[in-house]
């Protein structure tokens, strides 16, 4: 794990809090390396968001760029969040740069996401690139991420009900936040949204005077066994289906996609780049088959052990249309973990067609956890079989002493349950 340097975390009680104050006054005190940054993607949404991200940075080193990316939060070590120029901060460029914030944070009550976020524009001020893929932390308005203003690109990906204790409890409050990131006279690139989302989302573009690119409108996509065609008015490409598994990957690459065609203004991006990047962009746990190490090691030839950190109820609902159109030929577990205080029923009932049985884990690296006896207990009023158990090894383990043909586990629910199964299965 990563060595982090020791200082007071201020608001500890209540740790997110959203505002951009004190970023600015944090970024003044260091100079403004928010200033000195390549061309900026900015890209905010409740869903698909790491995976879009994942599927352009693919693309644009395709293409032959030097990318920096920022995107939270991590699985395993915190280094993840921060790549420069392709690679992930190493401890003692990361201990450096923290230490250098914490001087600079002296009477400043700055949240984590605000330092780290501070880290990262000073890792990227310093090494040179040709474009950074920043990620918000939550929400958009009011996000750390927000302090820049001259981004060449927005990108909000699917709006759904998440965080709703910070961002609002309408779609259109939630999607409103995500809209903050959007400025003037820059390309914005909207995923599918549910109908009262993109209306809000376009209402706010339109009145910043910015050029719309949006799914349904301005461009489309159609689904074939083996492939996929993105269009637009202007042209039409037809595309091998992503690496990454799962038919919501197919809606996150063409948003990718979207991207990387408007991005042509600015960069020299063919065809062939688009393709190549969608087929090898790398993204853990968004429907990762596990195939080495301990956990999968456990498992007897024919069944498969899945990861995924879906963890509300547009996630649920995605991983249900894959599991209907490809996974109806084992029986499938679920195993469930996740921050404390989310709907779980609202989670679980997507999977009632589906999974012969649930087992509620509590999540290791999470303090916040929700209990796993709270999992099974929502789970049985579903009508689910279902089961508490200490770790994702112990449910596993009971699984297939009472399982006598193969099956499917899916591991989903929380990106933090997600660095649980990795660590365990090293």
């Amino acid at each position: 794990m990563v060595f982090m340097p020791h200082w007071p975390v201020p608001n500890v009680k209540n740790p997110i809090v959203l505002g951009l104050e004190r970023m600015e006054q944090l970024l003044t005190r260091l100079c403004n390396p928010h200033l000195a940054l390549p061309k900026v993607v900015h890209i905010a949404g409740t869903n698909g968001k790491g995976s879009t991200l994942a599927f352009l940075k693919s693309i644009m080193e395709s293409a032959g760029y030097i990318v920096h990316r920022y995107t939270s939060p991590h699985l395993i070590n915190f280094n993840e969040r921060i790549s420069v120029a392709g690679v992930d901060l190493s401890d003692d460029e990361l201990y450096i740069l923290l230490e250098e914030v914490r001087a600079a944070c002296d009477g400043l009550e700055a949240t984590f996401f605000e330092i780290t976020t501070a880290a990262a524009f000073l890792a990227f001020s310093r090494t040179k690139a040709d474009i950074l893929l920043l990620e918000t932390g939550m929400g958009g308005r009011l996000d750390a991420t927000n302090v820049l203003e001259n981004p060449i690109q927005c990108i909000i990906t699917p709006v759904s009900y998440d965080h709703m204790e910070f961002l609002g409890d309408t779609i259109e409050k939630i999607a409103f936040e995500k809209a903050g990131i959007i400025k003037s006279n820059s390309d914005v690139i909207i995923s599918w949204q549910e109908s009262t989302a993109m209306k809000l989302l376009k209402d706010v573009a339109f009145n910043k005077i910015t050029n719309i690119y949006a799914c349904g409108e301005s461009w489309n996509f159609i689904v074939d066994e083996n492939s996929f065609t993105f269009q637009d008015s202007d042209l039409s490409i037809t595309l091998p289906h992503p690496n990454l598994f799962g038919l919501h990957q197919i809606l996150n690459a063409s948003t990718a996609v979207a991207s990387a065609i408007k991005l042509r203004k600015y960069f020299n991006i063919s065809d062939a780049n688009i393709a190549h990047g969608i087929t090898n962009a790398v993204w853990p746990a968004r429907l990762q088959k596990i195939t080495h190490g301990v956990l999968a090691s456990m498992l007897p030839s024919g069944c498969e052990l899945w990861l995924d950190g879906a963890h509300n109820a547009h996630g649920a609902q995605m991983l249900a249309a894959t599991i209907e159109h490809k996974w109806q030929d084992k029986p499938l577990y679920i195993i469930n973990g996740r921050t404390g205080d989310r709907d779980l029923k609202g989670f679980l009932q997507y999977f009632k067609p589906f999974a012969k049985s649930v087992y509620g884990v509590r999540v290791q690296t999470e303090p916040k956890a929700e209990k796993a006896e709270n999992i099974m207990q929502a789970a049985k009023e579903l009508g689910f079989d279902a089961h508490a158990s200490d770790s994702i090894k112990n449910a596993i383990s009971h699984i297939l002493s009472n399982s006598n043909e193969d099956f499917r586990i899916l591991v989903c629910g929380s990106l933090y349950l997600a660095g649980d199964l990795l660590i365990s299965n090293r």
